[in-house]
């Protein structure tokens, strides 16, 4: 893929001290330091290392990643490691994606509390599917799937929504055969979404009643025990909504898909068509009329104001594992599945299989190799000034 014209350190580059200057205050230390990081990131400032070609000998000079989960250019390593994991974990089935969002209505209480709410969005759908997935009028299978938290929309405001990419079939309830999906169908989503609802507001309830719930602003009503009553049925009034994607086939589709979801930033650079002194313009996907593709200008402050709302809270996991794939069952269910399956496991990854990782020279396309490091005292380069200006907030 060739490099973007135009990356979301280029709008930190130019709105960055005007964006500190007014919100300031209301930034959390998170999106402070990825502000400081994705400034930093492939510049001086981190230090580098210089390259060599195995076969020509070409020598490059590179800067560090800062590797940051919320960094647009640093989610392809990451990326691929974590995809030459899953790989062997896939199973000889077809795949279905499933997505679980929450009204609107809710999203304002969710941003105020953001670590209890996140994890409540990921047990309401997964117990939502491993019970109906088990019910015998559906499934009847104990399943197993992952599931990817996403916050934002196409035009950056909050949406948080679950991704679950789920096999067809799961292990019988005594766990001595493999009982498939039908085909082109796997759980009915008019269940799920009730049953979604009703775990999610059962939740709700609990932490409201153990006092752990915050209330500010607009969701300050919300804090007497009538006026959150009165919110809850609200909730009841619309259906929620549970997509069910059509199946992407067999585990030969499913790391490319994988790939599309899992390391995902709020907006990648390649979205990005122009940058000037004082405006951003994207390109997004209207989803409400066809997937036409749209254009969108924001100031530098409002682009950066709707990122930084995606940053997740310090150590919260993003990508979680249920079902006969949580971690804690996974060494021990997933050979079973394999084996009521009749496959056998995946060679494991080599260290030749790592070698991937290395960068292509630019001359012959060998693999570019570590020769000398470098730290940041001893480069000199661009980006010092916006790192001491950010420093200083």
């Amino acid at each position: 893929m060739t490099r973007p014209p135009w990356e979301v350190a280029d709008v930190i580059q130019r709105g960055g001290s005007r964006f500190l200057d007014r919100y300031r205050k209301s930034l959390t230390y998170p999106q402070v330091k990825v502000l400081n990081t994705i400034a930093r990131c492939r510049t001086a400032a981190l230090g580098g290392h210089r390259d060599q070609c195995d076969r020509c000998g070409h020598q490059t000079i590179s800067y560090n990643s800062c590797r940051n989960r919320h960094c647009p250019k640093c989610q392809s390593n990451a990326r691929d490691k974590w995809l030459g994991a899953r790989q062997q974990e896939l199973l000889p089935a077809i795949y279905y994606h499933l997505v679980f969002s929450v009204p609107h209505r809710l999203v304002p209480l969710i941003w105020q509390n953001q670590k209890l709410l996140f994890t409540l969005l990921f047990e309401a759908s997964a117990v939502s599917l491993l019970e109906v997935a088990a019910d015998p009028k559906h499934l009847g299978a104990h399943i197993g799937f992952l599931s990817v938290l996403h916050t934002w929309g196409q035009i950056l405001q909050p949406h948080p929504h679950i991704h679950c990419v789920v096999p067809g079939g799961g292990l019988s309830p005594d766990y001595e055969r493999w009982i498939h999906s039908r085909r082109n169908f796997f759980l009915p989503v008019r269940v799920l979404s009730r049953v979604f609802r009703g775990k999610f507001v059962a939740g709700l309830q609990r932490l409201f009643r153990k006092n752990k719930l915050r209330f500010f602003g607009a969701c300050q009503p919300l804090s007497g025990q009538k006026g959150f009553a009165a919110f809850l049925r609200t909730l009841f009034r619309d259906d929620w909504v549970v997509y069910s994607k059509q199946p992407f086939g067999g585990p030969e589709h499913v790391l490319h898909y994988l790939a599309r979801y899992t390391h995902r930033v709020a907006i990648s650079n390649h979205r990005l068509l122009d940058v000037t002194d004082g405006e951003v313009t994207f390109r997004w996907k209207d989803y409400a009329h066809h997937n036409k593709c749209r254009k969108m200008t924001l100031t530098h402050e409002e682009f950066l104001r709707r990122f930084l709302q995606h940053v997740l809270p310090r150590g919260f996991p993003r990508i979680r594992y249920f079902g006969f794939l949580a971690n804690r069952r996974r060494g021990l269910l997933l050979p079973l599945c394999r084996g009521l399956l009749n496959v056998c496991p995946p060679p494991p990854v080599t260290a030749s299989t790592a070698e991937s990782a290395f960068h292509p020279c630019p001359r012959c396309l060998s693999p570019m190799r570590i020769i000398e490091r470098f730290t940041a005292t001893e480069l000199s380069g661009e980006g010092y000034r916006l790192v001491a200006v950010l420093d200083s907030s």
